[in-house]
């Protein structure tokens, strides 16, 4: 029987553990915070988005773009339902992102625990590990514990994304010291802080509306949706999903500009016409108050000052110039993206273990036999919307089901 060390008992680590166990393998998980999955309680605001029913390579970032795929197509979404459901988790779908029927993060994390103790997995928390030493017979693990020996072992320790959940970027180093490549590790699914000053005046406020970054001026990334404003800069789910590259901008030092357009059902010569057939109706309005009904208060008063518009002033008065001002202020508000919020506020991370260097079928390293790898440590994140949870299960359940040599 082969003994599989599993380092961090998040989502994938557990995937792993369950998988390899389930092969018949010997498994210890061994996990530094006091209990297992912590992070996964938190996700889908503690109702757990576990998967989404639409799945496209698109849908997961790496530097080498056919690699994520590769895995997910092991461990698809069906097979992710069918697994949970035989745990006993019934699934909710809401317009493809699926939940539990309970809409409890803590549900998944609790059928996984019960799986695994079930399987007659071993598991240890409140254990820190600080090294992987390879040997002839296999592996030396060292921990603040003592030394674990293990004949394979899953690195699944997770990312830099919110460290107090257990992602402190500590197996980063262990897999550093074994001779692997890092691509620069970056915060992602977060939020945006920009340079202007007028986000203290309309924070608090959401509104529907796209954001594209740019980077030195080419666009990178567009999404649409509620954006969120904060007094520092954007935030919601249209903003975490360009955040990987604005990030990615920000450490090769280039400039970073985001485009909201709070009108993206129009463009802007659309828009503009809409504005000028808004005034001909009650051009008495004055100016403080046309926007009622379109948009909230905070971010009309935003619209006339930076058209430069008196709010005093009749519609019927306004010139084209000055329809036009905020017709462009509305549709393409431009803004300049100083830093992403740290660690301990991202999601997920951009980045990781360089997947060139890791067996695309098994997720085994190239680097050193019976070491592989699950989750987040490596360079591999998804959108927002369930994507992160089912790479988690798809890598797990690959580098379990190779480590247990079936």
């Amino acid at each position: 029987m082969q003994k599989i060390a599993v380092i961090g008992g998040g989502p994938s680590g557990m995937m792993a553990a369950i998988t390899a166990a389930q092969a018949g393998a010997e498994v210890l998980i061994l996990e530094q915070k006091e209990k297992l999955g912590k992070k996964l309680l938190s996700t889908g605001n503690g109702r757990c988005n576990f998967t989404n029913l639409h799945q496209e390579p698109i849908c997961y970032h790496c530097e080498d773009t056919t690699f994520p795929w590769r895995i997910v197509e092991k461990f698809n979404v069906q097979q992710t339902v069918s697994f949970f459901l035989s745990l006993g988790v019934y699934s909710r779908n809401r317009n493809g992102y699926l939940y539990p029927q309970s809409d409890q993060a803590s549900a998944v994390l609790e059928v996984l625990r019960l799986e695994a103790e079930r399987l007659g997995v071993k598991i240890q928390t409140s254990v820190r590990c600080t090294e992987i030493l390879p040997s002839k017979k296999g592996f030396q693990i060292y921990t603040d514990r003592g030394t674990v020996r293990a004949g394979k072992v899953v690195l699944s320790a997770g990312s830099k994304a919110a460290p107090a959940l257990g992602s402190d970027g500590s197996g980063y180093t262990m897999a550093r010291r074994l001779g692997h490549t890092l691509v620069p590790v970056l915060p992602a699914l977060v939020q945006l802080r920009c340079r202007e000053t007028f986000y203290k005046k309309i924070a608090g406020v959401r509104a529907n509306g796209s954001v594209s970054v740019y980077i030195d001026g080419a666009l990178q990334a567009r999404d649409q949706g509620e954006i969120q404003l904060t007094d520092y800069g954007i935030s919601g789910i249209p903003v975490f999903q360009v955040s990987r590259y604005a990030s990615i901008g920000l450490f090769q030092k280039k400039q970073v500009t985001a485009v909201l357009n709070f009108m993206p059902d129009f463009t802007k010569e659309q828009f503009t016409a809409f504005l000028k057939r808004r005034i001909e109706e009650r051009p008495e309005k004055k100016m403080e108050d046309f926007f009622t009904g379109l948009f909230h208060q905070k971010l009309s008063a935003l619209w006339l000052h930076i058209a430069h518009v008196d709010g005093k002033k009749q519609a019927g008065a306004c010139s084209d110039q000055e329809i036009e001002g905020m017709a462009k202020a509305i549709c393409s508000l431009e803004t300049k993206i100083q830093a992403a919020n740290p660690f301990e506020k991202a999601q997920v991370c951009r980045g990781g273990v360089a997947t060139e260097e890791v067996c695309p079928e098994t997720l085994e390293s190239l680097r050193i036999p019976g070491l592989y790898f699950a989750g987040e440590i490596l360079d591999v994140d998804g959108l927002c919307g369930g994507y992160n949870l089912q790479w988690a299960w798809s890598s797990g359940y690959v580098a379990g089901k190779a480590a247990a040599g079936s």
